[in-house]
């Protein structure tokens, strides 16, 4: 049975993952929650234990684990030690000693991608990082394996009679096959972690305070997501005040608490369908939290909104490619044709994509934003389209 993935994002994301975690625990899904962006230990005084790498049983069908970045790095590290000596060895370099290795700046990233496929659960549910680092982390196995694609690619492993000789004409060695075994590991392991973001259970999940929800931020956050193929199940709007304090004696706060209102109900229009659901204070424990927020069920994965291709040459002579960009921005998007890719960018967030085979014999004619869809126009290249 495929996992069932939840990545909660956002202030709080360690309170909102707990409660996620209990509530699809409580009925019946074996499931894990992973602190994988907890640094002051919020779900350990949740959960009223000490988290680590290896899960702990909380209740039946609930464990818990915090990702170990400095196991992860080593262990990556190991794995590469021997496949990589050679290519060290070229330029002189001494491979360092395990017990001085500390995780790098960016080490979480390459951790959570590690542990995403590794997961033995039905269901799992991880307190992620911020959105930005979130998006950037889910969208690295996909560059890292371009940038492979590029400097190793698999072509070159059929010239090894030819190394030899390459070496006495160039009077250096030349790579060995450890290098090519070293880039076969590393696409593999790519692959695993992305197959399991782009899965059909992975959904992110994006916390905002209630008190200052920001739409435009929310909007980007959206459209980062979405250029990336991310899904947004749902928005959750921690901390609001209490229904209670519409009704208040106090002016100051009555008026408070419905223009909160009001602000959400804006997010909630400005999201569509996507669910919003409204935690309010207090929320009391894990178990609490979970009742409020799940109390008509958890939100299921949209249903997946690919880019398509629309053939419109007997009316038009164009093809459009329509880009699925909820939230986007007219100003915010950049715009590139590089070869057979189409380089897309939308605010701080980029992606390189592969045009399908029938436009890469077209010319972009244009583009437009409309109702959260990019429609970007190709006219065929006469020296290309084949002619009949």
């Amino acid at each position: 049975m495929a996992t069932r993935t939840v990545l909660v994002t956002g202030p709080e994301s360690a309170r909102i993952a707990a409660a996620t975690a209990l509530h699809h625990a409580r009925r019946g899904s074996d499931t894990l929650l992973l602190a994988a962006d907890d640094p002051h230990r919020t779900a350990d005084d949740l959960l009223g234990v000490r988290l680590g790498p290896e899960p702990v049983e909380l209740e039946p069908h609930l464990a818990a684990a915090r990702l170990d970045e400095q196991a992860a790095f080593r262990t990556a590290l190991d794995g590469y030690r021997d496949r990589l000596a050679p290519a060290l060895d070229l330029i002189g370099a001494q491979p360092l000693d395990p017990d001085e290795l500390a995780p790098l700046p960016g080490t979480r990233a390459l951790a959570l991608l590690r542990a995403l496929p590794r997961a033995k659960a039905e269901v799992l549910v991880v307190a992620a990082p911020p959105p930005a680092e979130l998006i950037a982390t889910l969208a690295l196995p996909a560059q890292l394996e371009r940038y492979l694609a590029r400097l190793l690619p698999e072509q070159r492993q059929a010239a090894r009679a030819l190394r030899p000789l390459l070496a006495n004409l160039a009077g250096v060695p030349m790579p060995t096959d450890r290098l090519f075994e070293a880039r076969a590991a590393a696409s593999a392991a790519l692959a695993e972690a992305a197959a399991a973001i782009t899965a059909p259970g992975t959904t992110v999940r994006l916390v905002l305070d209630a008190a200052r929800p920001a739409p435009r931020a929310l909007a980007r956050i959206r459209a980062g997501l979405a250029l990336h193929g991310l899904p947004l199940d749902a928005v959750v709007a921690h901390g609001a005040l209490p229904a209670a304090a519409l009704g208040s004696a106090d002016p100051w706060l009555a008026a408070t608490a419905a223009r909160q209102d009001e602000q959400l109900a804006a997010v909630a229009e400005q999201l569509g369908e996507v669910p919003v659901l409204v935690a309010r204070q207090p929320d009391g424990g894990p178990e609490a939290l979970a009742e409020r927020l799940y109390a008509a069920g958890a939100p299921r994965p949209p249903a997946p909104a690919d880019p398509r291709v629309e053939d419109r040459l007997a009316a038009e002579n164009r093809l459009l490619w329509h880009l699925p960009l909820p939230g986007a921005d007219r100003g915010d998007l950049e715009l590139l044709r590089r070869g057979d890719e189409l380089v897309l960018g939308v605010g701080g967030y980029r992606r390189v994509l592969a045009l399908p085979s029938a436009l890469r014999r077209c010319t972009v004619s244009g583009a437009g934003l409309a109702d959260g869809v990019l429609s970007v126009r190709f006219t065929p290249d006469p020296a290309l389209w084949p002619r009949g």
